[in-house]
């Protein structure tokens, strides 16, 4: 896995412009302790997604094993995401808070903790516990590994080309995840993935003092104030929509289960932003996400993160449920995914200091089109050679792509005491990617008697979603090209 930003720091000092930050950046050579400290962040950051993953391909053992209803299952997959997704923003007030490096510690013990306490866990109650747990921690520990690393990088310009790197981080995780699961679940036990992101979380936290600057002082009085009627607000109402949007996939969407808790988290959302125009210190400052730029880099974040979690979930069923594949072979499918992503990755950070991050974000789209195009023509006969394996490298090198200029756009301009408020932002439109691309993608797919043709019919839908997209970002980067795309 590709993730020190070699290629995408230089001590070489820079304009820190606005036109500078999102244009493109200079190549060179980072300081050993800076690349270090990148290091073990992004590892972090990349557990954090792989803990997501971790236990897609196993959950007809952890069925088997605990005696589990699907409505069960549900809940085990929904227990860390939730509370992952729905705390974000929240987390990353703390981070401006309290500093970045004092909540990521802070975070990290506790998703270690539950990790830990996971691989044991005797009861299906216990592991739902556990797997809420980790959401938490997860949902602290995002945010502030991005404050972290703006404390790490304080330079504007430098900040933005470790942030090339950093885009393409998550995504490796969760194709690791994948990856590694069906062969973990093949000769162990499912329960054995846990000891991942305990080993990552142990060794980070024993490194963190010595390799991560404590942050300037903040004044108190300076410090953004909690907002804790908007985190009440915002947390329940993502958390709540997002239940609805992921049952949708099992249950009609006109059922209760799935309108009840949509229309309330709708309405709780809706509160929230009108909350945060009168508060003094809102969550999330209304005018932060109105840039062109930072509209396309969230934009390319979900939708790159929805791409990924659509063929990761589909192409599983396809294989182990139309082909009869093993979760072990199932697992090697994905090999040539994971090797596009993580060769994409180590040029993707170039690409955006030559050619700028908003063309490279809209070729990532272009690119992902193709990808999710070839996939389109699923059918039951279709060989994996000529049926999957193009659209298996097609796809990750476009949303690799789609990632690392995402990430530039995302967090261009951010000033450092709002760190944490972009990668709580950042962080929370990779996490509603995959369960609103999903619930809508598998909408289309329900359309179709046939369950192979549904699938073919979900990619060829989201081919059509990332090309409109990569109209829609060009068209609003041209109108400012001083922050964008030079």
């Amino acid at each position: 896995m590709h993730i020190a930003p070699q290629d995408s720091i230089t001590e070489q000092p820079l304009s820190t412009s606005n036109q500078n930050v999102a244009t493109g950046v200079r190549t060179g050579r980072p300081r050993p302790a800076t690349g270090l400290a990148f290091a073990v962040l992004a590892i972090v950051q990349a557990t954090l997604i792989f803990t997501i993953t971790l236990i897609s391909i196993p959950l007809p053992d952890i069925a088997r094993e605990l005696d589990l209803s699907s409505a069960d299952l549900v809940l085990i997959q929904t227990a860390y995401g939730l509370p992952y997704s729905g705390l974000l923003l929240f987390g990353g007030r703390l981070a401006d808070r309290y500093g970045g490096r004092r909540l990521f510690m802070v975070g990290l013990s506790l998703f270690g903790l539950a990790s830990a306490t996971a691989a044991f866990a005797p009861t299906f109650e216990a592991l739902v516990a556990v797997r809420f747990g980790q959401g938490v921690g997860a949902a602290l520990t995002a945010p502030a590994a991005l404050a972290a690393l703006r404390a790490v990088f304080p330079e504007p310009a430098r900040f933005s080309r470790a942030m090339a790197t950093w885009g393409g981080v998550s995504v490796l995780g969760a194709a690791v995840g994948t990856l590694t699961s069906g062969a973990v679940t093949t000769w162990i036990s499912w329960r054995w993935m846990f000891a991942v992101p305990v080993l990552v979380a142990a060794l980070a936290l024993a490194v963190t003092r010595h390799l991560l600057p404590a942050g300037p002082a903040t004044e108190s009085q300076a410090r953004p104030g909690l907002d804790p009627a908007g985190a009440v607000l915002a947390t329940l109402g993502i958390s709540l929509a997002s239940y609805g949007l992921i049952v949708s996939e099992d249950r009609p969407w006109g059922s209760a289960t799935v309108l009840v808790p949509l229309a309330i988290g709708a309405v709780l959302l809706g509160a929230f932003l009108a909350l945060e125009r009168r508060v003094r210190h809102p969550l999330l400052p209304p005018g932060f996400i109105r840039t062109p730029h930072r509209i396309v880099g969230l934009a390319g974040v979900m939708l790159a993160a929805a791409g990924i979690g659509l063929v990761t979930v589909l192409l599983a069923l396809y294989l182990q449920q139309i082909r009869s594949w093993s979760p072990l072979e199932t697992a090697g499918a994905f090999l040539p995914f994971t090797v596009a992503l993580i060769a994409t990755n180590r040029a993707a950070a170039v690409l955006v200091g030559r050619f700028g991050a908003g063309r490279v974000t809209v070729a990532g789209l272009v690119i992902g089109a193709a990808g999710l195009a070839l996939l389109a023509g699923l059918d039951r006969g279709s060989s994996f050679a000529l049926g999957l394996l193009p659209g298996l490298i097609l796809l990750p090198a476009g949303t690799s792509l789609v990632f690392s200029g995402s990430a530039v756009l995302t967090t261009a301009d951010v000033p450092s005491h709002q760190a944490g408020l972009a990668g709580g932002v950042m962080n929370t439109a990779m996490e509603l990617g995959p369960t609103v691309g999903l619930a809508a993608l598998m909408a289309v797919a329900a359309t179709q008697t046939d369950v192979v043709a549904g699938y073919a019919w979900a990619f060829g839908a989201g081919g059509a979603v990332y090309l409109a997209a990569a109209l829609v970002a060009v068209a609003l980067l041209r109108r400012t090209p001083s922050s964008a795309d030079g």
